[in-house]
């Protein structure tokens, strides 16, 4: 029986002879035109002059430069998002800081402006005023930028957007990606274009490329032997991967649009389901890229629970997957001072990712629904 995943990669088909060039070229290593021209893509796809890229071998990495660059540094406090994947967090941790967790709200899933207030306000009685905001927009839908941006500026707290998810997605017709202090991309197997690995750190000056560049290839001085008067790290992405993320630039539109309508397709039959709900966007303000399509079950009104629609599922060799579990529960965050009530919790319980794989075919969709209804039908 045919696997459908989650969200697997999706090559465009010109991968290849990009690779090839850069074999025949030399340029294996991490330097070379490719790269360079990579990240002149993604500047100019950010429709904002001034904004520099650094190419970086994850997004995890290019957080933690983020970090880096804002001075970060031990028993500093960093608010994080409490529903987002642990790599949204652990950097922090790398640079000795402390995370503090807030709740979600519930129309974008992203962080509460009131709760978000409410923890500036405690730290800074506790006169440890947060360094950083990493605000992240979950599973490509934008978090509320007016809002949080508009805390930011009163409490003059730089962000860190998280925008590992929503290359494609964008608030107020300007991409998810462009508004925060410094921001960084995924180019993961499973994000919505790929460079297998890889990631991209968004600066808003040269200065601070040049210094990102500095520590992603092990704090070189420029000397004409190794001279190192810093800890370094080995950060930057390969020529090869971004040979590859070339040719995923040319078709982010085009995944972008068949992600949302793989969106729109589960809303046309869930959304008749009693209990069932798919995730959208709040107001035409919002544009995501529905990297993943969400779908919440109210547990009181639905016939059947996540957990049990998962299993049916895989049974039926159709891979889903549950929501992010909330940070501030995670025993490796447990310490750390969390504000909000519930709302990352319930929408972790009652919230199950569909497949959502761009190469997907009619016939898989199809597919899907069926064994879908049929498991509300004989739950």
């Amino acid at each position: 029986m045919k696997k459908i995943w989650l969200s697997p990669p999706h090559l465009s088909g010109n991968e290849l002879q990009k690779i090839q060039q850069v074999f025949q070229e030399n340029w294996i290593a991490p330097v070379g035109p490719q790269i360079a021209e990579f990240e002149a893509r993604i500047s100019s796809f950010l429709e904002t002059e001034g904004h520099q890229v650094v190419a970086t071998n994850s997004a995890t990495s290019a957080l933690h430069l983020a970090l880096k660059l804002l001075n970060i540094g031990e028993g500093d406090v960093v608010i994080c998002q409490s529903l987002s994947f642990a790599a949204s967090v652990n950097p922090v941790l790398y640079q000795g800081a402390l995370p503090v967790f807030v709740d979600s709200e519930k129309e974008t899933y992203n962080l509460s402006p009131d709760f978000l207030e409410e923890a500036i306000k405690d730290q800074i009685k506790k006169r440890k005023k947060p360094k950083a905001i990493i605000a992240v927009h979950i599973y490509g839908m934008p978090y509320k930028v007016d809002e949080i941006h508009r805390i930011s500026a009163q409490y003059e707290i730089p962000i860190i957007e998280d925008a590992a998810e929503a290359m494609g997605s964008y608030y107020r017709n300007k991409p998810c990606g462009s508004y925060g202090d410094l921001a960084i991309y995924s180019f993961n197997g499973n994000k919505i274009i790929t460079t297998s690995a890889g990631g991209a750190l968004i600066c808003s000056n040269k200065i601070q490329k040049n210094k990102a560049i500095f520590w992603a290839t092990q704090s070189k001085e420029d000397e004409d032997f190794y001279l190192h008067k810093e800890v370094g790290y080995n950060y930057r992405m390969s020529n090869v991967l971004a040979a590859i993320g070339l040719s995923q630039l040319d078709v982010l539109e085009e995944r972008v649009k068949k992600k949302q309508e793989i969106q729109q397709f589960y809303s046309s039959f869930l959304n008749k389901v009693e209990g069932f709900k798919v995730f959208k966007e709040a107001s035409e303000e919002f544009f995501s890229n529905h990297w993943l399509t969400i779908l919440q079950i109210n547990p009181e009104k639905s016939p059947i629970s996540v957990i049990d629609l998962m299993k049916k599922l895989a049974k039926k060799n159709i891979e889903s997957r549950r929501i992010w579990k909330p940070l501030h529960t995670q025993p490796v965050f447990a310490e750390f001072d969390f504000y909000g009530s519930e709302v990352a919790e319930k929408i972790f319980e009652n919230g199950l990712c569909l497949p959502s794989g761009t190469a997907m075919t009619k016939a898989d969709l199809q597919f899907i629904k069926t064994e879908l209804l049929a498991a509300v039908k004989h739950a």
